[in-house]
């Protein structure tokens, strides 16, 4: 067949801006504080762990829903952390990665001719995933410095088309939260407007300053309604396993299911059996990853202070916006390009996560990294 009968089934989208700047990042040797992985090391323990199941040859197929002991182990931490308890064979599926999660759960409740609010800057999967289904995305773009949603925005953008609003908190790249009365609009709108909620939680435990995240399992009757999208990735420091889960009620779990055996069927055994191990043995890493990340963001901050940078807020992710208005007129792309290749650190701008031009000289940095990739990339960065 010619490639002239091809039709594209997302003619607009293009290579990720995650992939262009860590490939630029490569080709210039810059420092790159613009994908977003840590720079250090899963914890022995788990690495040892999944050696060992390798090496006693736990090697075969998982259950497609995920292996029982770890999805018991997920609704303890649940529990635990949100005191909210879920059948781990009822409500609970492992999934290969958060992506994967979040591909399935718009694929199980998305129609054609349906409508679904997300909010700019958005997590560039969305979209494209959506559009696959048949659906339109409906963008609500939030603004600097505090990205907060308007709600009556959101009530106003509701049609007889909406299906479903996908909120992401902590917010990637924003670094936002949302608070109780936030979760309490939300639930109003997507309750009185009888629609779904799709949330992605994957920085869940990773939130400074002693605020709490305001997960979706906080709030049953809106959980009736909703998928909550959480990752190992991202807790773990691996996120090249891909490692991740979804929660909701029975009702959707069992659709979701349906689509998920089809798309991974089920995700690796070894690495199962030492998150397994993990949350059993080594409950406190968890407790311990806001702090642990609120240090590498006071000490990215503090080398920053000196800077012509505006610092933005972070109240979680490991994530920091700074403004350079001050340092170049230059659109965020550009200025990204131009930090990378001449300056020597990759970022990521914002505006490739808005439907609609964005203005905003304010781009992301990971702050993921150790002292010494920090002490470099912000010293060149105190130079502009």
């Amino acid at each position: 067949m010619s490639s002239n009968h091809f039709k594209s089934r997302l003619p607009d989208v293009a290579t990720s801006i995650f992939t262009e700047m860590s490939l630029l990042a490569n080709q210039s040797g810059a420092i790159n504080l613009s994908q977003g992985f840590p720079e250090f090391d899963t914890p022995e323990f788990l690495k040892a762990a999944v050696i060992d199941a390798v090496q006693q040859g736990k090697n075969q197929y998982a259950p497609s829903s995920g292996l029982p002991p770890l999805l018991e182990q997920i609704s303890a931490l649940i529990n635990r952390r949100y005191q909210y308890q879920l059948d781990p064979h009822k409500n609970i599926t492992i999934t290969s990665g958060a992506t994967e999660a979040i591909f399935v759960a718009i694929q199980t409740i998305v129609h054609a001719g349906d409508e679904v609010i997300i909010f700019d800057p958005a997590y560039d999967s969305y979209a494209p995933v959506i559009q696959l289904a048949g659906g339109r995305s409906v963008h609500i773009p939030l603004s600097a410095p505090d990205y907060k949603v308007n709600w009556q925005q959101v009530q106003e953008s509701v049609t007889d088309r909406t299906r479903a609003i996908i909120v992401n908190s902590p917010h990637n790249p924003t670094g936002t939260l949302l608070d109780h009365q936030d979760m309490l609009n939300l639930q109003q709108i997507v309750c009185d407007n009888d629609l779904f909620l799709i949330s992605d939680e994957v920085y869940e435990f990773i939130t400074f300053d002693k605020k709490a995240h305001q997960s979706v399992l906080k709030y049953p009757e809106l959980f009736e309604r909703a998928f909550v999208v959480s990752s190992f990735g991202k807790t773990f420091h691996c996120t090249g396993w891909k490692m991740g889960y979804c929660s909701a009620p029975e009702y959707l779990t069992n659709e979701f299911r349906k689509i998920h055996q089809y798309v991974t069927y089920s995700v690796h055994t070894p690495s199962q059996i030492g998150i397994t191990n993990m949350l059993t043995e080594h409950p406190e890493h968890i407790d311990e990853l806001g702090t642990f990340y609120q240090q590498k963001r006071d000490y990215l901050i503090g080398k920053l202070a000196s800077s012509k940078f505006k610092i933005l807020p972070s109240s979680g992710t490991y994530f920091l916006l700074v403004d350079y208005s001050n340092i170049s007129d230059m659109d965020d792309r550009s200025f990204c390009h131009w930090l990378t290749t001449e300056v020597g650190v990759a970022a990521i701008p914002l505006s490739p996560f808005y439907e609609q031009p964005n203005t905003n000289k304010v781009i992301r940095l990971c702050f993921a990294k150790n002292e010494a990739t920090l002490d470099l990339a912000a010293e060149k960065l105190c130079q502009l």
